[in-house]
């Protein structure tokens, strides 16, 4: 039996250094995106719609990416490194332009570059950990990138801040005009997107086809019998249908909802739900006529035919993207009116929370990046979904604190036990996802598994704002209170995965 070679600290430390760039890339987006399009005209109404570029363009490139870069080989750039650089060259480009956008148009486009850009980069990320270790090693890698998403967070999530008090540049601007801190985050952030990237590409070389073909041959054939047993292949006929039923479910509700005058942020459900619909029955077209050697057919294909682990995986994930979205739309609102006492955005005490949720949003990638350096050793002292279901727990716990702590200083306890799970989010799943499908398809599989981060924020975008008004009471701090609900949860739900580590340990 051949085994993949055990890398030092070092070379893990390389192979995931480029996640320091991505992430850097995705928290100027968070931090500033927002405030580029207001300054640019936007009205606050029209933000969320603007927004939607990241959740679909994930959504879309992922998969496809996957699929690619699993059949893509050149000696001199490999598997996954030419997505690392070409992702990174574009992903630079648009984070330099985009705060030179001279209208919210263009703006607006350049978030979907940017985005679609990144997602060409990170996607085979995820998949290169497959590719390169074996399993025991994979949760140090994803802990290791998990780190360096948090540093990235704290760091990129404070430059226009560090720009404006430790180098004296101006923090306001004109109207329709992006500040200079701003301006010189981004450039700053691009570079250093680029140039982590670049790190990883130059410093790691990958695996041939024929090695990595060895090196898997034992775990795919360990894998056979649980990737088939539930392999029932679906005939043209059976997309056909199920597509009808997708299609005319989201017609029925779209009636619905403008007959009841309902809000109109559900059309965004009832239109993915006839989107998925018409997918299914393009792919029933692509079987009929045997047209099945295509990137298309083969992600719907393998959609629907997932392992069971990557199932059960998915329903946890679900629950846990949508707390976390939760959190991220609700946690100032919530601040502001709870523990500050206003509701009015434009008061000083408004925005002197606004400020303090910042702080938070920052202290929890900064505790994520310490506690992602006590993920190995938690796992190597239970087993992977202990370990993560204790996260989810405390990472529960602490968005349902907020309801019971009323200093806003100690709202940083909160946020330090969500850093524990966020931290725990962006390993362990993806630890035990890669054991669980084919070393052919890993990059694929990784993409499909991002549905499961995507649709919830979907979901969480179409929903949360008629749950706030008819089950809250109008009140976010309940909201987010729910979101720790759902995060508890899904950490309940970690029991019924079937790690194959496990199985591993006991034979």
């Amino acid at each position: 039996m051949t085994t993949k070679p055990r890398l030092s600290f070092w070379q893990i430390w390389n192979m995931s250094f480029g996640f320091l760039g991505i992430q850097f890339g995705f928290s100027l987006q968070n931090s500033n995106v927002s405030r580029i399009f207001q300054t640019l005209g936007a009205d606050i109404d029209e933000i969320a719609i603007l927004w939607i570029a990241a959740p679909l363009t994930g959504l879309i490139v992922q998969p496809i990416i996957g699929y690619m870069s699993d059949n893509t080989w050149t000696k001199r750039g490999g598997r996954r490194r030419p997505y690392f650089t070409y992702g990174a060259i574009f992903t630079t480009l648009g984070i330099f332009i985009m705060p030179n956008s001279p209208t919210l148009w263009i703006a607006a486009g350049m978030l979907w570059v940017i985005d679609a850009s990144i997602n060409v980069s990170m996607e085979p990320f995820r998949a290169f950990v497959g590719d390169m270790l074996d399993d025991e090693q994979s949760t140090t890698a994803f802990a290791m990138q998990s780190f360096f998403i948090g540093v990235a967070g704290v760091i990129a999530s404070s430059l226009p801040w560090l720009m404006t008090n430790w180098m004296g540049i101006s923090n306001v601007a004109p109207e329709g005009v992006v500040p200079d801190s701003v301006l010189y985050a981004f450039y700053f952030g691009g570079a250093a997107l680029f140039l982590a990237v670049m790190w990883t590409v130059i410093s790691t070389k990958e695996y041939s086809p024929e090695q990595l073909k060895e090196f898997n041959k034992t775990a795919d054939e360990d894998l056979g019998h649980d990737f088939t047993e539930d392999q029932i292949v679906k005939s043209g006929s059976d997309y056909r249908k199920g597509g009808a039923v997708w299609i005319l479910l989201g017609l029925i509700t779209t009636g619905i909802i403008y007959s009841q005058s309902f809000d109109k942020q559900l059309y965004i459900l009832t239109m993915g739900s006839i989107a998925f619909g018409f997918i299914q029955i393009i792919t029933a077209f692509l079987k009929d006529r045997g047209r099945t050697n295509n990137g298309f057919y083969a992600v719907v294909d393998d959609m629907f035919h997932m392992p069971k682990t990557m199932k059960q995986l998915g329903f946890a994930q679900f629950l846990t993207w949508f707390s976390l979205f939760t959190m991220w739309i609700y946690t100032t609102p919530a601040v502001a009116d709870f523990h500050y006492g206003s509701t009015d955005a434009t008061s000083a005490l408004y925005n002197e929370a606004a400020d303090w949720v910042g702080i938070l949003f920052a202290s929890y990638s900064g505790f994520a990046a310490l506690a992602a350096f006590t993920i190995p050793v938690f796992v190597r002292k239970t087993n992977r979904k202990f370990a993560h279901m204790i996260n989810m727990f405390i990472g529960g716990l602490g968005l349902m604190s907020f309801l019971v702590l009323k200093d806003p200083v100690w709202l940083v306890l909160s946020m330090a036990c969500v850093g524990f799970a966020w931290a725990s989010v962006l390993s362990i799943p993806y630890a035990i996802l890669i054991a669980a499908v084919p070393s052919s398809k890993i990059g694929v599989y990784m993409g499909i598994f991002n549905f499961f981060i995507v649709i919830p924020q979907i979901l969480a975008a179409s929903i949360l704002g008629v749950l706030l008004r008819t089950v809250f009471d109008g009140e976010p701090i309940y909201a987010v209170a729910f979101g720790g609900l759902c995060m508890f949860t899904s950490g309940l739900m970690m029991l019924r995965v079937d790690d194959v580590a496990d199985r591993k340990a006991k034979a």
